[in-house]
């Protein structure tokens, strides 16, 4: 949803003079919201209609212009809000976890040229009415031909609480940075906690820290949202937990690749023992250290640029 945007700022990134990307931070509404502002979506009130969904002249004051997607972000799910609009039961967040594995997978091996996103992160993981995954916003998303897994940049870019340090700190990024960004949704969708603003009242730990501090200790299951514990299957979730931290793990090679995590979701089979996440602890607002290393980054919500020397 957007309000009083011009349709080449809805489809293409906004960059500045120095040729930096930005993401856009859009405004979010709920289901009641949306319907009072469309007079229930009334076709009197469509403007048009396009790829990406229907534009509605919206009636509340304040409100000029709504695009209402066929698709919603993952992101409008995953805070722990009041509204039962937003919650999604276990079985709904399991087939999204799966969908987005799939979809990496093939960007990373089955594509006709392997594609690292970049920025995957819940806003650009979209949802269909039946709760399907697509990955989208490709802005940022670069392909390496052959047999290349990984490239290195003088420009950072991705979104913190989702990059993995590696790229973040020596601008290395590959397919194994996206596992890193994926492994961070599933835990944000099993906890239903965003990992960028976490806090917990007896540490100073993110979600990736939170949830490496109760696997250590074997209590696991604490992690879990409390709106999906009536309808989860425990050890299918404490699986998907157990394999996000496989994810984020510090060092990129002790990663699994997508191919592995798809067989390890759909398996039973016994898991490896993850090591320290990366960018697991968070000192303050402006910096995100893992056990040895420490990056200064944007701590805003928006794409990040960092140039660096090389």
């Amino acid at each position: 949803m957007l309000k009083n945007r011009k349709k080449k700022d809805i489809l293409e990134p906004s960059q500045n003079n120095q040729g930096e990307e930005e993401d856009l931070k859009l405004p979010l509404f709920d289901l009641s919201t949306m319907s009072r502002a469309t007079n229930d979506f009334s076709p009197a009130n469509i403007l048009g209609e396009g790829g990406f969904g229907t534009v509605y002249r919206c009636m509340e004051e304040g409100i000029s212009l709504l695009l209402l997607s066929h698709m919603l972000p993952l992101q409008f799910f995953i805070p722990e809000h009041t509204s039962k609009e937003k919650v999604l039961d276990w079985p709904q967040r399991f087939h999204i976890i799966n969908g987005i594995a799939r979809g990496l997978l093939y960007l990373h091996q089955d594509s006709r040229l392997r594609i690292i996103h970049r920025d995957l992160k819940a806003s650009n993981i979209l949802l269909d009415h039946e709760m399907n995954p697509k990955i989208s916003d490709f802005g940022l998303a670069r392909s390496v031909g052959g047999n290349e897994t990984e490239a290195n940049t003088n420009k950072v870019v991705g979104t913190y609480g989702y990059i993995a340090p590696e790229y973040a700190i020596d601008g290395l990024y590959s397919v194994k940075s996206d596992v890193f960004s994926f492994g961070v949704m599933v835990l944000e969708i099993v906890s239903g906690k965003r990992n960028k603003g976490f806090c917990h009242p007896d540490h100073k730990q993110n979600l990736l820290g939170h949830a490496w501090r109760l696997f250590t200790e074997g209590r696991s299951s604490e992690i879990i949202a409390e709106s999906i514990v009536e309808s989860c299957n425990f050890s299918e979730v404490l699986r998907s937990t157990h394999i996000g931290l496989l994810c984020v793990q510090r060092s990129p090679r002790d990663r699994p690749s997508m191919s592995t995590v798809v067989m390890m979701l759909g398996s039973e089979s016994e898991l490896p023992q993850p090591k320290e996440p990366g960018f697991f602890t968070t000192r303050d607002a402006g910096k995100a250290t893992s056990s040895s290393t420490q990056s200064k980054v944007s701590a805003n919500d928006v794409t990040m640029t960092q140039l660096e020397a090389r």
